[in-house]
């Protein structure tokens, strides 16, 4: 089971636990991020975009799933410049239905994160989750993109929709 959303990754790998079933235990076994995938897999040869992005790690992703350096070391191997925000353990104020329950608290935590992702002067930022996409995404002009839309441009697929008018599509070589 590829899941390529880390807050329904992390639930999904939880389903034993939840759940209780035999059923359940054997999906939850089977339930991988298409980053893990990817990495025991290994990437075609593609086109590096030679773009410096800012990679942003979903707290599902990398607390929930313990997945931390395969999105990271994948970028970097198809040829992007990977930076990483100051205190990117923490988290950008979606955090499920936080941004909706709790929403100044949510802006305050989205503020903190967008600013440090700014403060490494990317031309894209990167996340694994939707949710963080949406939430960083609101406080920032940087394109946000999902980081498998990233893998798939660099191989050979279409230009992230983010992207498609952004000077970070045709960088200068």
């Amino acid at each position: 089971v590829v899941i390529n959303t880390s807050g329904c990754g992390t639930t999904v790998k939880d389903y034993g636990h939840m759940l209780g079933t035999t059923d359940a235990h054997t999906v939850a076994g089977m339930a991988m991020d298409v980053t893990e995938i990817l990495a025991k897999l290994g990437l075609p040869k593609g086109a590096p975009k030679h773009l410096r992005v800012a990679y942003h790690a979903a707290c599902s992703l990398q607390h929930g799933q313990k997945i931390v350096s395969a999105p990271k070391d994948l970028l970097r191997q198809v040829g992007f410049e990977v930076v990483e925000p100051k205190d990117s353990h923490l988290c950008c104020g979606s955090a499920g239905t936080y941004n909706l329950l709790q929403p100044e608290i949510s802006g305050q935590l989205r503020d903190r994160k967008v600013a440090t992702l700014e403060a490494k002067a990317p031309q894209v930022i990167a996340a694994g989750n939707l949710g963080c996409m949406m939430q960083i995404g609101q406080g920032t002009s940087v394109p946000v993109v999902h980081t498998v839309e990233l893998l798939d441009w660099a191989t050979g697929g279409p230009v992230p929709r983010a992207l498609r008018q952004t000077p970070a599509a045709n960088p200068p070589l």
